[in-house]
């Protein structure tokens, strides 16, 4: 194995972020080149409101009440299995954000290293097909909050349904799908502006819905959070393993932002103000908003259903019950925004890059992103008649499955066999003498490290036999991909 240092690794006076010289047109484009340093204008605070928004969409809140409700332990080994799964997504943030920061580029590139100048290709609509999905689920989840707002001011019309919505379900979904795609062409800077305001001012909301509902549910409330509190109906080995089963199900629900967490990083002045984001977004707000869900789950369980049958578990169904107008169309707004402005960041920009990447000089960014918003339009249409009926943890566990290997073997890669360099100008070359050229442009090593990894981690999630590692599908799929691809790729020079 041989290594260099930055000058050597970049051949532009050891800038690691220089200008790309002669690159093939088939590899590039402006948004594919790397960000110079002064264009560069995030700091820990964009970060922390990135993590802040994406943890405060529909789909968080669902899947933490999920969680608390269905794992059978204690609600404080919920709570301290979620923000143990805070921590370790900070940790494979900082590790997958760090090149991107060094090197001014998107995942898509710094794909490239281990794959290969064509290989990358591959990651890059793997990512792509499952931020789609999450689009489309997630402009679902956002609808939502139309149709709440719609129901109230026209005191809930009904009617017949297609494809389980009505026509006011339609007409919000149609309307959210619009306002994320004019949110995305609004550029990237925009949304960094979007989500500094909304992050604050979904906890503001979440604060005040908890206030009332408490004000009726009065002493029942603590009553309510005791009983979810004290559940334990575990044996001591189960309750482990439904412990760990809950990290692994929040490691999986982040998992699509970890893997291409470059494409957000590389906006960052400096690795330090990316580390503290991810630290105070992931930890801090985590902790907060896991805190005012659960409240506000039980004393809503409480109030409006008697402490009889299921806890209600999206936020939207729960304030569809508070008698007042104001505050529930107030809500409605707020939690639209925050998952419009998450499910932009998280899961329209990476496949637009990731998209863009397969062919830069015919699909640009913009283009990229107007094919992501169609595709992801199909998906969200299905997701109460088809796509939800398998369940939200199944989905997220499945998704994070997908995508666990490609993370263990780009990071691998990176910090293992090339121990933390790269040569930037040869990310965009296709000459055969280039580092990441290995056989026409792919590294077939690396592509059956991802397919042996992907069998195991997927099957996890759907074989009964494997039933008892479900949770754990993204970190087995991370450490197979990593293992395998080290295994297969440490007999050859690595440069």
């Amino acid at each position: 194995m041989t290594t260099h240092d930055d000058a050597g690794a970049t051949g532009q006076h050891g800038d690691p972020a220089a200008p790309i010289t002669n690159p093939d047109r088939s590899l590039y484009n402006d948004d594919l080149a790397p960000l110079p340093r002064e264009r560069r204008s995030w700091g820990w605070f964009e970060i922390f409101n990135v993590w802040s928004n994406d943890i405060q969409s529909l789909a968080g809140y669902t899947l933490a009440a999920s969680l608390f409700i269905g794992a059978g332990i204690s609600g404080w080994w919920v709570f301290a299995a979620i923000l143990l799964a805070g921590l370790i997504i900070k940790v494979l943030c900082d590790l997958a954000g760090a090149p991107s920061v060094k090197y001014g580029i998107p995942y898509p590139v710094f794909a490239r290293a281990a794959m290969g100048v064509r290989g990358a290709q591959f990651p890059a609509v793997v990512r792509a097909v499952v931020a789609i999905f999450w689009y489309g689920a997630q402009t679902f989840f956002a609808s939502t909050a139309i149709a709440l707002a719609l129901n109230a001011l026209l005191g809930n019309p009904g009617g017949a349904t297609f494809l389980g919505l009505t026509w006011v379900g339609w007409v919000s979904y149609v309307a959210a799908s619009l306002l994320q795609v004019y949110l995305f062409l609004g550029g990237i800077e925009k949304i960094g502006g979007f989500l500094n305001v909304v992050g604050p001012a979904v906890y503001l909301v979440m604060i005040a819905l908890l206030v009332a509902i408490w004000m009726q549910a009065g002493s029942d409330m603590l009553t309510a959070v005791g009983s979810i509190f004290a559940s334990d109906n575990l044996s001591t080995g189960a309750a482990i393993t439904a412990f760990f089963g809950v990290v692994g199900t929040m490691v999986a629900y982040f998992a699509a932002v970890v893997i291409n967490f470059g494409d957000f990083a590389r906006n960052c002045r400096t690795v330090g103000e990316m580390r503290v984001g991810n630290s105070t977004g992931l930890i801090l707000s985590l902790a907060l908003f896991t805190f005012l869900s659960v409240f506000t789950t039980a004393g809503a369980y409480m109030v409006y259903q008697g402490g009889v049958g299921e806890p209600l578990t999206n936020p939207t169904d729960i304030v569809a019950q508070v008698d007042n107008v104001f505050l529930t169309v107030l809500a409605a707004v707020t939690f639209l925004l925050a998952t419009l402005g998450i499910n932009v960041v998280a899961n329209f920009i990476p496949p637009a890059y990731s998209l863009s990447n397969i062919a830069p000089s015919r699909i640009s960014f913009r283009t990229a992103g107007i094919i992501t918003a169609a595709a992801g339009f199909v998906i969200g249409a299905l997701w109460v008649s088809t796509i939800s009926q398998i369940g939200l943890p199944t989905f997220v566990d499945t998704l994070g499955a997908v995508l666990a290997p490609l993370y263990g073997i780009i990071i691998a890669d990176y910090y293992i066999l090339r121990r933390r360099h790269l040569r930037l100008q040869e990310l965009y070359t296709l000459s055969p003498e280039g580092a990441y050229w290995f056989d026409r442009g792919w590294n077939g090593r690396a592509i059956i490290a991802f397919a042996v990894a992907a069998v195991f981690s997927v099957a996890t999630v759907w074989v009964p036999a494997l039933a008892g590692l479900a949770g754990f599908a993204w970190v087995i799929g991370a450490v197979l991909g990593g293992v395998f691809h080290w295994a297969l790729m440490r007999g050859r020079t690595v440069v």
